[in-house]
């Protein structure tokens, strides 16, 4: 079998990273179908979304580190495989047990597979290009949930057999990317001697609880935002801005993804602070903006509360993962980020059956209402939070860049990180 080269590699492991988020999405523009065909209420829809998240849960505490012991290319391909399963389930659905099993076997897949796919590609970056691995992930992340809006509006709207072709489509493409990452090279690490497999446990030291409830829920900020848009997104467009094209909706929707990936580049060089700050009130002009949709019946207004939604999703994303990030203890760094994707995995499968449940019983408008308000007042409380926890660490650092030379701004960084604790 041919091996990939660095740049082949960096290209299947980000072709994989793009295949998680299209897979993780791929149900949106068909769950109108479902209540339509099927006569499944809202309720039930968001369940079939949340299954998702809720799997991701234990697969991350109880799987997250193995690639450690397998490698990444075994550990990408297990999850691929998982994910075709899933995608496959949902092609020959006839009921919505089917649609459940589907959607935890999509969260396995993705729970095994993103993590390794996205070290494998700072791992076969060029040399000196490592940085840009985090840029393009986030990339071809959104492109992964633009795929799943636009070519599953597509399929929906012009193809036969709506319900099924374009899961046999994804489930096409995810065996070609198996493909390309079998051809990768060999990364099994070997244990020291007398090493023991054991699972990992998050822990949060003491004196950076601070730091990671503010960066946790940041950071769940952003999966709140797609407990709105990735299970109701096509609904809403539908019932109350209007739209009759599934492709005009999956296009309309897919704005949210390319604005995740515009406004991550564009707030890269911002500092922690107003990056939570400007999620948070991005999140807030969201919620609402879709609560103004539903009153107006406006398609126009859809596209800008989509647009929103996107810039918000990614500086909470980016705020949130910052301060978990920059802001920890060395020796707790990746336990603190798990935990943050924890927090966010579990706000994201909680939300999203609430507001449905909600939908159910009142009405979509009703819920929209009730999420903007009960999510716009978390929303608040992140920016309040944020406020309070990285002011000083605003301060830290401008005292310090002022202060100090160039040599010495990692110092900077340990000043704002204990005004932090």
């Amino acid at each position: 079998m041919p091996s990939l080269g660095t740049r082949g590699s960096f290209r299947a492991a980000g072709a994989v990273v793009a295949i998680a988020l299209w897979t993780s999405a791929c149900p949106t523009m068909t769950y109108p179908l479902y209540q339509a065909e099927w006569g499944i209420s809202t309720t039930i829809v968001t369940w079939i979304f949340a299954a998702y998240p809720l799997t991701l849960i234990p697969v991350l505490l109880l799987l997250g580190h193995l690639a450690d012991h397998l490698g990444t290319r075994v550990t990408m391909l297990l999850g691929l495989v998982a994910q075709l399963l899933g995608v496959l389930l949902f092609a020959v659905a006839g009921g919505v047990a089917w649609l459940l099993a589907g959607r935890v076997l999509m969260g396995l897949g993705v729970g095994l597979s993103i993590g390794p796919a996205s070290l494998a590609m700072v791992e076969h970056s060029a040399p000196g290009r490592e940085k840009r691995a985090g840029a393009v992930s986030t990339a071809v992340s959104a492109l992964g949930i633009g795929l799943a809006m636009t070519v599953g509006g597509a399929l929906t709207e012009y193809a036969p057999f709506p319900l099924h072709l374009g899961f046999f489509v994804l489930a096409g493409v995810i065996l070609a990317v198996a493909c390309l990452v079998a051809c990768m090279p060999r990364h099994t690490p070997r244990p020291a001697a007398g090493s023991r497999r054991r699972t990992r446990t998050i822990t949060v030291p003491r004196g950076s609880r601070t730091v990671f409830v503010a960066g946790a829920i940041a950071f769940a900020s952003s999966f709140l935002i797609g407990a709105v848009v990735l299970p109701l997104g096509a609904k809403i467009a539908q019932q109350l801005a209007g739209s009759t094209n599934a492709l005009v909706t999956g296009a309309l929707l897919a704005v949210f993804a390319g604005c995740i990936t515009l406004f991550a580049l564009l707030g890269r060089n911002l500092h922690v602070r107003p990056l939570v700050l400007l999620g948070a009130v991005g999140s807030v002009a969201a919620v609402w903006l879709y609560v103004l949709t539903g009153a107006t019946h406006s398609l126009l207004l859809f596209f800008v509360a989509s647009a929103v939604a996107g810039a918000a999703y990614a500086f909470d994303f980016a705020g949130g993962l910052t301060v978990l990030s920059r802001f920890a203890p060395a020796p707790h760094r990746a336990g603190m980020v798990s935990g943050g994707y924890l927090v966010g995995y579990a706000a994201q499968g909680v939300g999203a059956p609430a507001l449905g449940a909600v939908v159910t019983a009142h009405g979509l408008m009703a819920g929209l209402v009730t999420g903007a308000a009960v999510f716009g007042a978390f929303f608040v409380l992140v920016a309040v939070v944020g406020l309070v926890v990285l002011t000083p660490v605003h301060r830290a650092d401008r005292e310090a860049a002022r202060h100090l030379p160039a040599p010495g701004r990692g110092t900077a960084r340990t000043d704002a990180a204990r005004a932090a604790e």
